[in-house]
């Protein structure tokens, strides 16, 4: 019996619209799925909604609707998306359906029965004046371990630790502003610390991408602490026996993949346990996420599947972090391309977004979204080299012959063809989808060389049957093309092949590698060809950086502030007399500044990347001296570096050397 697949996607969180971050997961991960079926793998792909968690229950309040209402909104908004840019899940679900909240609950009583979740008194953020115990996101203090701002389970801003509840300092409700206190109340807990030996050996096997796997082996090198899965909401998974609690959303997220694939696997008579409950079987689990949930899926999740007795991922692919136009990206920043509203509302060609988030970069590195590259991947590249190769010998076909011409296939024509499928197979196989991309790419050059050593524009005046192989030839070619590029642009794709004369667009999606070589039947009618691929006008260009820069300039517009308010700000002339790197920080410098006052002002400024500390001893900078005190990984910071954001900080300094301490005004 030949193994099967199951590969699922890590879920939308159903709290906002989708963005181009978002894709660079399921991109490829539809890729690699229409590339196995393909190789005649028997493949079910799963995906859902994440439905849970405090960020939906917030975002829901501040709207006046209820959390299902809001998650109603984006489940069908994804569900959208998705099937607008060909990206076809057999399942997709829903983390509020029935099913999986029963089996969330049946894990959850597994792992009770087995000992591997315990009772434990904690103390927790209460908020006096809302009335209530502040879970994850209700909350914000300063982490433990850095000292910079953190959230309430995670330090976002400093070193992206994941924060149990109850560790962060100085708690602040995030609804009413009022300062929180510590109270005890009893949680339930996750013996994770029990997992550390059975996840070495797990990643020691697992497959998928290496930063996945040695991000992984980092954490558990060191100490594995225990997870709280439980927590104070109305909105959620009710915990087994405990009405007042709601199961972690980390916990039933996860779990919406296995109750997708019996969601699935009922409706079409299948027994989801196949899937799920088969350790050793025949079923082979692949994991597509971002890079920044790669602790989640594993650490937690193999660790709760293996306590409750289900079967474990067989690898994890996670891809690189995305970029908006060289910057960071963000969305409170305005750096980000909204799918709807920035792409296909545009009229965008969908296929042309999938080639080139699956195209431009290794899938494990860092991808940068910038509209003039992505219009020269789609001018040099689809339109200049596939589409060119393409138009000019279905056009020439079509106009001499009307149908496939009959003649011989060239050896070196099938060894090329050949090859770029191996090429393409391996390197998707492997997730490296740029590489399959690119070999297929590089056989539409061939054919474009072919065509053009050959001449058939002379030979069809002096020589008809060498014309005749020659664009015999090179339709074969066309038809491995079309075949090929398939997974990764399935709707021109299809139309190559329909204006082959093929039977249908959908037979495409059906058609397996192994077709490249067969030949193409001779006689067979050709339609009138199209160009497939158009190029992009400057102006189109030029329309669309006006867009982002104007969000990205109302993202950071300030308001207009008065004399007095500006007098507010103590912003000195300071000389920096001592500076220091700080220890396990790459981006942090702590620096003592003469101020002018009876002893230097310790500032911690995040420029390490860009100074050395030894050329700042004796510069002098402005610096916001009435900055509320803060601590950066530990070491307070009275005040702030004033400098210009521009490929890096630029520190500010006087025209000339002044007397330090003198005011800006």
């Amino acid at each position: 019996m030949s193994r099967k697949t199951l590969v699922t996607c890590g879920l939308p969180y159903a709290n906002g619209p989708a963005h181009i971050g978002h894709l660079r997961t399921y991109i490829p991960a539809d890729i690699f799925v229409r590339s196995l079926r393909k190789q005649g793998r028997d493949t079910v792909f799963v995906c859902g909604s994440d439905a849970h968690g405090t960020p939906i229950v917030i975002n829901a309040e501040e709207l006046g609707i209820t959390p299902s209402e809001l998650v109603e909104k984006y489940h069908d908004h994804f569900d959208q998306v998705f099937k607008s840019l060909d990206i076809i899940f057999d399942e997709f679900g829903s983390t509020e359906s029935q099913t999986n909240h029963n089996r969330t609950i049946d894990i959850v009583n597994r792992l009770i029965d087995n000992d591997h979740v315990f009772l434990k008194s904690i103390e927790l953020a209460y908020c006096p004046t809302c009335g209530r115990f502040l879970p994850d996101r209700y909350v914000e203090g300063t982490c433990p371990d850095c000292g910079a701002t953190a959230r309430g389970d995670e330090c976002d801003q400093g070193c992206g630790k994941h924060l149990e509840p109850g560790e962060i300092l100085e708690p602040v409700c995030k609804i009413c502003r009022s300062k929180a206190e510590y109270r005890v109340q009893e949680h339930f807990f996750f013996r994770l610390s029990d997992f550390k030996d059975f996840l070495s050996d797990h990643l020691d096997k697992l497959e998928g991408t290496l930063n996945a796997r040695n991000y992984a082996l980092g954490w558990i090198n060191n100490e594995l602490n225990d997870w709280c899965i439980t927590r104070n909401l109305e909105w959620g998974v009710r915990f087994p026996d405990h009405e007042e609690l709601v199961v972690y959303v980390w916990v039933d997220a996860p779990i919406g993949y296995i109750s997708f694939t019996e969601d699935w696997a009922n409706r079409h008579g299948i027994d989801w346990k196949e899937y799920w409950m088969n350790p050793g079987g025949d079923t082979d689990i692949i994991h597509f996420i971002g890079g920044d949930i790669i602790y989640h899926h594993c650490i937690f999740w193999p660790a709760m599947l293996k306590g409750a007795g289900y079967t474990l991922p067989r690898a994890v692919v996670a891809s690189g972090m995305v970029k908006i136009g060289d910057k960071t990206f963000s969305k409170s920043r305005g750096y980000v391309v909204w799918v709807n509203d920035d792409y296909l509302d545009k009229g965008f060609h969908p296929d042309l977004l999938r080639y080139y988030l699956a195209s431009y970069t290794s899938h494990t590195k860092e991808l940068n979204f910038s509209w003039k590259i992505f219009q020269e991947k789609v001018n040099n590249e689809l339109v200049g080299t596939l589409g060119n190769f393409i138009y000019r010998t279905s056009l020439f076909a079509y106009k001499n012959f009307g149908a496939v011409p009959d003649g011989e296939i060239d050896p070196e024509v099938v060894k090329t063809i050949e090859d770029a499928k191996n090429s393409v197979i391996e390197s998707f196989n492997e997730y490296e989808f740029k590489k399959g991309i690119d070999a297929a790419m590089s056989l539409a050059s061939f054919g474009n060389s072919y065509f053009q050593s050959n001449e058939p524009w002379k030979s069809i005046k002096t020589d008809a049957p060498g014309a005749k192989k020659t664009i015999r030839n090179c339709l074969h070619i066309v038809k491995a093309l079309a075949i090929l590029f398939e997974p990764a642009m399935p709707k021109l794709a299809s139309e190559a092949w329909r204006q082959l004369g093929m039977e249908s667009d959908s037979e495409l999606s059906n058609t397996p590698y192994d077709e490249v070589t067969v030949e193409i039947k001779a006689g067979q009618t050709l339609l009138k060809p199209s160009m497939l691929f158009t190029k992009i006008e400057d102006s189109k260009i030029a329309e669309m950086e006006r867009s982002l820069d104007d969000r990205v300039l109302m993202a950071t517009k300030k308001k207009h502030v008065s004399f007095e308010e500006f007098s507010e700000l103590d912003i000195r002339i300071g000389t920096i007399v001592q500076a220091e790197p700080i220890k396990k920080s790459k981006k942090l410098l702590k620096l003592m500044v003469d101020l002018g006052e009876t002893k230097a002002r310790q500032i911690v400024a995040g420029i390490a990347e860009t100074h050395n500390p030894d050329d700042l001893v004796g510069r002098q900078v402005a610096v916001l001296a009435n900055m509320k005190p803060a601590k950066l990984f530990g070491v307070e910071s009275r005040g702030m570096i004033l400098a210009a954001d521009h490929d890096g900080a630029i520190l500010l300094s006087p025209e000339r050397k002044v007397r330090a301490g003198t005011c800006v005004r």
